[in-house]
């Protein structure tokens, strides 16, 4: 009889796994430790701040290092693609049929040149900004339609500089400030799965 219950219980929990509403969060950037620092690798940043929040750790799996976790009833997973930042869209593409995610609960985070730095930014739609990333993910998905949440970086680099400045290191003042910018970031991520695009963006965009 335990037996039996044994496994009556365990398909119930199957079930109600399988109900789950899921959610892929992937944060963009560099895989490598010289890259760990540099304003580019602000995704990977928000992600490993997620994981912090919900104790769960990556492991390094096809085309990413991943974590897997539940917010409010909703199965989230991690992604650090570990393809290099303008090849994206394979790891993206990946993870949402191997979880069979719509576009719809997918959430890339990035860094944006052209807001201020920390400022955060919320749309379920748009162009890629000349972001390489994004670039490869909306031609891997072939749509730029699917939500995304841009953290500012700002553009202070001189006339051809702009490799060097993303790949570079955060300065001392941005350094002090990006533990609370990250947190910011890391709960906006969390309002989009447990309140939906609009009620996160109403939020904190521009917060």
């Amino acid at each position: 009889m335990f037996t039996w219950l044994q496994k009556l219980l365990g398909d119930k929990v199957k079930t109600h796994e399988s109900d789950m509403k899921k959610f892929l969060v992937v944060g963009l950037g560099n895989p490598g430790s010289k890259y760990t620092e540099t304003r580019h690798n602000i995704g990977f940043k928000i992600l490993d701040e997620l994981a912090a929040m919900k104790d769960v750790t990556f492991e390094t799996l096809k085309l990413g290092d991943v974590a897997t976790t539940t917010h409010k009833g909703k199965k989230v997973v991690l992604l650090k693609p570990n393809t290099f930042m303008n090849l994206s869209g394979k790891a993206v593409k990946y993870y949402m049929k191997q979880e069979k995610i719509e576009k719809e609960n997918i959430l890339i985070i990035t860094d944006d040149l052209n807001l201020e730095f920390g400022t955060i930014r919320m749309k379920g739609k748009g162009s890629d900004g000349g972001h390489n990333g994004l670039k490869d993910v909306q031609i891997t998905l072939n749509t730029p339609n699917y939500p995304r949440l841009r953290f500012g970086i700002s553009a202070q680099f001189g006339k051809g500089r702009q490799v060097d400045y993303v790949l570079g290191e955060w300065n001392k003042e941005e350094q002090a400030a990006l533990p609370e910018r990250i947190d910011k970031a890391s709960n906006a991520a969390l309002a989009f799965i447990h309140a939906g695009l609009s009620n996160a963006m109403n939020e904190f965009n521009g917060k």
